[in-house]
Formats: C-alpha cells, sequence, structure tokens
C-alpha cells in the first residue's frame, strides 16, 4: 500500500486529508510540525508528501528542500493559503510536485494524488517523436526534460524559431503522470483577439451571436493534461490578466456564465521572443512572467549543436524516403554542418526534403542542397532571418561559452577574459539562459 505524509497544524485538515486518502486506498501518517515530519521521513518511505506552508517551527519549504537536497524522488505538494500565488510560485521553484489553495478541494485533491502516484487505469500513452541528438547541450535537456516530467510546475521553454519548443513540450508530456489524458497545442498568435477569451474558456449558448450551442475551450480539452501555449508573448494585455487568474486558481468561467469550474492542467509556454524584454517593454504582465516562467528549459539552436547533424539527416531521410535513403556526398555533409541554419531543425527538414526532390538516383550533392545563396545571404548580414535581438544573444552567447571554456568553467575568470564584472555576468547567464 502507498503511503503518503500529511504535514498540517490544523487537526481538521490533516483529519479530511487521512479520510480522503484512505477512501482511495492510500494509507497515511500524520504530522503537525516540520519537526515531526522530520523525524517521520528519517524512519519511513513514502510515495507522496503533503504539506502546509506555515507551521508552528518552520515552513513547508524546508520539506521540499530536505527532500530534494537527500536525492529522493518522493514527489511533494504545498498546501497554501487562498490566493497566496508568491508562496505558491516559491515552493514550485524549490522542487513541489504542485499546490493546492486553501481551502482544500477534494475533487483537486484526489486529482492531484492520482497524478503524483500514478494509479491503475492511468497508463501513459504511446511515445511520440522525440528531441534528438547526442551534443552535450542535447544531453543537458534530454536530463532536464526527465527532471521536468516528474514535476506539475509551470514550464517556460525558450528557443529560436524552429529549434523544437513544441517537441520538447510533447516530450515533457508523455514522460509525465498525464501521458493518458490530452497534450492541447495552441498557437497564441493565429488566434484573432476578439475570440481569444472563447476559445481559451469555452462559451455558453446564447453568449454572444452566433453561439448557437455550448462549446468547451482550450483548458477543458486539456483537462487532466497538459495545455502547451505556443508564442505566448503574443496574447493581448487583457488576455494575459484572464491567464493569469484562471492558472493561480485552477477555474476558468465560460463566456456567458456566471459559475468558475475547476480545470487540471498544467502549462507549459514557449516563445521564440525574449520574454523579459517583453515584460520590460510594459508587453508582458510581469506577474503573468513570473506564474509561468517558474523553471526554463531552453532549447539549443541547431548551429551550436553541430555534432547532432549526422543523426537528424538520417532520421530525417529515413522519414522522407522510407527503405530508399539517398546517400550524401562527402561535399554535401560538410556544407550541411558548416552552414549556419538560421531557421533551425526545421530548416534542415526543408533542406533535406527539397534535396530528395532534386537529387539524381539516390546521391544528394551541394547543388542539391541549394545552400549557395543563402550561406552567401547569411555572410553579408550575419544573422540571414534573424531578428537584431537573437542575432545579438547569439553573439553575446558565443562570446560566453568561448570564454568559459577558455577559463574551465571558471565563471570569476571568464567574466575577467570579458571584461565585465561577475555580476553582470552572472546576469547575463540568467537572462541567455545559459546553465555552466
Amino acid at each position: 500500500m502507498s503511503r503518503v505524509l500529511v504535514v498540517d497544524d490544523e487537526a481538521d485538515i490533516r483529519e479530511l486529508i487521512d479520510l480522503t486518502l484512505s477512501r482511495m486506498g492510500l494509507a497515511a501518517d500524520c504530522a503537525g510540525s516540520v519537526g515531526e515530519a522530520q523525524a517521520l521521513l528519517k524512519d519511513n518511505r513514502y510515495q507522496l508528501c503533503l504539506t502546509d506552508m506555515r507551521l508552528p517551527d518552520g515552513d513547508g519549504l524546508q520539506i521540499v528542500r530536505q527532500l530534494s537536497e537527500s536525492g529522493s524522488d518522493t514527489p511533494v505538494a504545498v498546501i497554501t493559503a487562498y490566493g497566496s500565488a508568491e508562496n505558491a510560485v516559491a515552493a514550485l521553484k524549490a522542487g513541489a510536485f504542485d499546490y493546492l489553495a486553501k481551502p482544500v478541494s477534494l475533487e483537486q485533491l484526489r486529482t492531484l494524488v492520482k497524478s503524483a502516484l500514478r494509479l491503475p487505469g492511468e497508463a501513459p500513452a504511446e511515445a511520440g517523436p522525440m528531441l534528438m541528438g547526442v551534443s552535450p547541450a542535447m544531453a543537458q535537456v534530454s536530463a532536464l526534460i526527465e527532471k521536468l516530467a516528474r514535476s506539475q510546475a509551470p514550464i517556460y521553454i525558450s528557443g529560436e524559431s524552429g529549434s523544437g519548443k513544441e517537441l520538447a513540450a510533447r516530450q515533457v508530456h508523455e514522460r509525465s503522470a498525464r501521458a493518458a489524458a490530452p497534450f492541447v497545442p495552441v498557437n497564441c498568435g493565429a488566434i484573432p483577439e476578439n475570440l481569444m477569451e472563447s476559445e481559451f474558456f469555452g462559451y455558453r449558448k446564447g453568449a454572444f451571436t452566433g453561439a448557437d450551442s455550448e462549446r468547451e475551450g482550450f483548458f477543458h480539452a486539456a483537462q487532466g493534461g497538459t495545455l502547451f501555449l505556443d508564442e505566448v508573448a503574443d496574447l493581448p494585455l487583457p488576455m494575459q490578466v484572464k491567464l493569469l487568474r484562471a492558472i493561480q486558481e485552477k477555474k476558468v468561467r465560460k463566456v456567458g456564465s456566471t459559475v468558475e469550474e475547476p480545470v487540471d492542467v498544467r502549462i507549459i509556454c514557449a516563445t521564440h521572443k525574449n520574454l523579459r524584454d517583453c515584460v520590460e517593454q510594459g508587453l508582458f504582465r510581469q506577474d503573468l512572467y513570473y506564474r509561468l516562467n517558474v523553471i526554463e528549459l531552453r532549447i539549443p539552436p541547431l548551429r551550436e549543436r553541430r555534432e547532432d547533424i549526422p543523426e537528424l539527416v538520417r532520421a530525417m531521410l529515413t522519414r522522407l524516403c522510407g527503405p530508399m535513403v539517398p546517400e550524401l556526398t562527402p561535399a554535401a555533409r560538410q556544407a550541411l554542418e558548416a552552414y549556419p541554419f538560421p531557421g533551425n531543425v526545421r530548416e534542415l527538414e526543408n533542406i533535406l526534403e527539397r534535396a530528395t526532390a532534386l537529387c539524381a538516383d539516390t546521391c544528394i550533392d551541394v547543388a542539391d542542397l541549394q545552400l549557395g545563396d543563402e550561406c552567401a545571404a547569411e555572410a553579408r548580414a550575419g544573422r540571414a532571418g534573424e531578428t537584431l535581438d537573437d542575432f545579438l544573444n547569439r553573439v553575446e552567447r558565443q562570446a560566453i561559452q568561448e570564454a568559459l571554456e577558455k577559463t574551465a568553467g571558471n565563471r570569476t575568470a571568464a567574466a575577467r577574459v570579458l571584461g565585465i564584472s561577475f555580476r553582470s555576468l552572472r546576469y547575463r547567464l540568467d537572462r541567455l539562459g545559459m546553465e555552466v
């Protein structure tokens, strides 16, 4: 029988949670303080921990950190005061699996427990396409995806267009306890502003002209699963306010309705823009940014992982051509490995699809790739299809990376090489999403 540790200084809440868990076939040990919880954790192993944030001798974050630092894989969910968004975000950043707001909803509690423990009947769906690559950069991405899949924290995926952000989001979903539920991708930049609220939250019959029947929104469609908000920076400010409330309260109100309905979705968002710059420019709400950017997953551009190109080429040609896979001449392979790929993996696939249509027999040569004009344009412009911000960030990232390599990862020495202060380097590493 799975055992759950319940930590709360209010006896009635401990009793309520204990009773709910027992009806789900789970055993619970209860503690009223951090000290009692630490004593139980020392002598027992638990499959889940539920802890209040405010405790007589400390707070729930101490328990979260203790389990995280000990290497335990026990998921921890924190119980926060109603409307205390800061506490919820702090807990998720510390490594909490999820959170519940007081007063505790038994429906949300049961959903959280099922998700954390993967109770019978919730087998993961068959895995779809995965990110590929053997480079150190992709190894780091894969390791972080495995870690993020065990959490319920919101994720912000950053990266250039075509680098594989949606694929990364799908991979997190498919490796998580929500794998059997829907993965709903939404391109925020493709929805007309006047339709956004009804598309996200749904609407009741008669809510507006043309609403001939009731309709579910994206949140309802993703119930129990993951809602992926692509190009989230394109959301207008009024919609950002409504989205923030839905994420904080885990409830949505359909257009034309007077009541809110509970929803259980994990939010993953992505954009090719620098979201922090959008906040500074007043284009994106700071409170929504901190709510979405609990954990950042940066997908490196293809030019930063050129050693992955051969594997990607093989996989794409197999998918495009089946058993009759054409060979690349040595010159063609060299040309691909030298090409800057401003469009990243998506551009590589387009290049190969074009080459398979143009090549003679089963051999792809440099001429079939048609890279000459694009390479020349890149050399002249220095950035091809990149925005100015993307270009400057790329150059800055490359300079920092080279300095860190020269100094064997010593940040203080790298700052001296770059001619900037250590504090400035630390800020730039954080802004560019570079982990060392």
